[in-house]
């Protein structure tokens, strides 16, 4: 199973010091990483980064704003200076502020596309220079079904995310050459503290199960597979694809 191994990689993961970027560092770090929690809080970042540790991982953190360009690059330089090459990004800083069209406030378009598309393009850019330089990286830009379509009230979330889709695969045309693969994940419905609010209400949470064809909400677990497969030498010809971790439900009408 070498194919799928990660061992002795070094993988940052944006927005991890909780939720399901913890569960993405959780679950390389268990195939074999060596994981770097990012977090703008310090102390979630080293609570995160100690539960790991404790569990017999190795864990850093790297605590910067991704969408703050100089402290992206100023974190990426020190975290490679002290820790190493970064081999593996995880994109996955992101968070969600409801409002329809016509009434959203522009400061909340320009928070959640600054956080969930910029972001990823500044992180991207600040280790990709090395990743070039080595002619190996791995970059996964945390996706969604909100890539495809969508919702009344989630415009700036689909905006941003259906950017991220493409950025992806602008990421490929550009850097496969160098023996980087970029590639997206597109979670469904996942419980989580950003999708707890919506399953406990009980219509959306049956709407939620009686539209995917697994009848059930995903959890964070069920994303790990793909991130570790995403990371490993198996998927070294997989480029600006997004793996739709959905429970069925892009195939369903």
């Amino acid at each position: 199973m070498n194919l799928f191994s990660i061992k002795g990689r070094r993988a940052l993961i944006t927005g991890s010091g909780r939720g399901l970027g913890l569960r993405f560092a959780e679950g390389l770090a268990e195939a074999g990483a060596e994981v770097v929690i990012n977090d703008v809080d310090a102390a979630r970042a080293e609570t995160a980064a100690a539960v790991l540790r404790a569990k017999g991982c190795a864990a850093h953190t790297a605590i910067f704003n991704v969408t703050d360009p100089a402290a992206v690059r100023a974190g990426v330089q020190q975290l490679e200076q002290s820790a190493g090459p970064v081999d593996i990004l995880i994109n996955n800083a992101g968070i969600h502020r409801y409002g329809a069209l016509l009434e959203l406030d522009v400061a909340k378009w320009r928070e959640v596309l600054d956080v969930n598309l910029t972001g990823a393009f500044l992180a991207a850019q600040a280790v990709a220079a090395g990743m070039v330089a080595r002619r190996r990286g791995k970059i996964i830009n945390i996706c969604s079904l909100m890539s495809e379509g969508g919702r009344p009230t989630t415009g700036n979330y689909m905006a941003a995310k259906g950017g991220l889709k493409m950025l992806t695969k602008s990421m490929t045309v550009e850097w496969a050459r160098h023996n980087i693969q970029a590639n997206g994940i597109g979670p469904g419905y996942i419980l989580s503290d950003m999708t707890a609010h919506l399953a406990a209400q009980p219509d959306f949470d049956a709407w939620v199960k009686g539209r995917t064809p697994a009848g059930r909400w995903g959890t964070p677990d069920d994303l790990v597979g793909a991130a570790v497969f995403l990371a490993s030498p198996a998927s070294d010809f997989v480029n600006g694809q997004i793996i739709y971790v959905d429970g069925g439900w892009l195939s369903a009408l």
